[in-house]
């Protein structure tokens, strides 16, 4: 078998419907399209959320709210996730490699939720009162980052 030899099997290739030949192709004068209409026109494609005129939701809504686009959005995490990790230190790169965060979007907080009974070093942006107090007391040491 060569290249130039391939087919695809009897019946499984139809051929295409010629529009517009003659009354006797059962497709003739409007070619499947109806009567009339900009569905019937040629160059119709109807644009996402054209509503006929009609004025669009989009543009029915009222818009409410405000984005800042200069929002920092920090990844959070508690004491309690440390607890139970086998680490003395954790970096920056740590958080990611460690199955913590997927992506570490403008920074890293920590959080003062749950208990810390062992010593570790942190890494992060910010720091929470009560969680810089529990790393402390527990013999460990807190490292902003600036970024």
């Amino acid at each position: 078998m060569k290249l130039n030899e391939l087919k695809p099997n009897a019946g499984a290739t139809r051929s295409r419907k010629r529009l517009g030949r003659g009354p006797g192709s059962g497709t003739g004068k409007t070619a499947g399209r109806g009567h009339k209409g900009q569905k019937s026109r040629s160059g119709y494609s109807a644009k996402r959320g054209f509503e006929g005129g009609q004025m669009p939701l989009q543009r029915r809504i009222p818009k409410r709210g405000f984005k800042n686009p200069f929002r920092k959005e920090y990844v959070i995490f508690n004491l309690s996730t440390f607890e139970n990790r086998d680490v003395t230190e954790i970096k920056l790169e740590d958080y990611v490699k460690l199955g913590l965060a997927k992506k570490l979007h403008d920074g890293v907080k920590i959080l003062g939720n749950g208990e810390l009974t062992k010593a570790i070093t942190v890494h992060a942006h910010k720091f929470s009162k009560s969680a810089r107090e529990k790393i402390e007391a527990a013999g460990g040491s807190c490292v902003v980052i600036e970024a």
